[in-house]
């Protein structure tokens, strides 16, 4: 693992103060106060995605700890940023995916679960009829995680086991612990 690279894993809720702010990515990474309402600061990571994929797809595998990847069959790609992550990881390691999308992309059968956000609600879909396999959910942003929960529920429900969660910015302090370990680059 990189000396970049952080992880908050077996459910330990880590104080805030136990950040990597000091990252490079935080140079690049803009900061949109009041969006996408007021009192919402958010973090626009589309820099990082138009000159430094290379490096963020690095560092993202660099946060998991050693043999993980041989316990994973496929990644849960999170719509939407979780699938531009999920692919390219996928694409490096050879593994194949599983979406996570909102209502009415996929054919059916799907199982969808409904869950609120921190400015809103949404659903999330997923396609059941797949054979079960041990899956790595991956997305860009852990915030309240609401939708991560739910990603975690549709994969438990249609017999996958989830064996972790990869994203490249976790908000520590909007969301408590989850049920399975959370791997990250970046903490803020």
């Amino acid at each position: 693992m990189s000396s970049n690279a952080t992880i908050s894993a077996n459910n330990a809720a880590e104080p805030s103060h136990i950040l990597n702010t000091d990252h490079r990515f935080w140079q690049i990474i803009r900061t949109v106060p009041d969006f996408p309402k007021v009192g919402i600061d958010f973090y626009d990571i589309t820099p990082l995605l138009r000159s430094h994929i290379n490096e963020v797809i690095d560092a993202l595998l660099a946060a998991l700890p050693d043999g993980l990847m041989d316990e994973v069959d496929c990644l849960g790609a999170v719509e939407a940023r979780g699938f531009v992550f999920a692919s390219l990881l996928a694409g490096r390691l050879g593994k194949g995916m599983i979406l996570l999308r909102k209502p009415g992309k996929l054919p059916p059968p799907v199982a969808n679960k409904s869950y609120a956000l921190e400015y809103g609600k949404d659903t999330l879909e997923m396609q059941n009829n797949l054979p079960p396999e041990r899956v790595l959910l991956v997305d860009d942003i852990l915030a309240t995680g609401g939708t991560l929960t739910t990603a975690y529920e549709l994969c438990q429900s249609a017999s996958h086991t989830v064996v972790g969660v990869l994203v490249l910015l976790d908000l520590v302090d909007l969301h408590g612990a989850f049920p399975v370990p959370v791997y990250t680059v970046l903490k803020a």
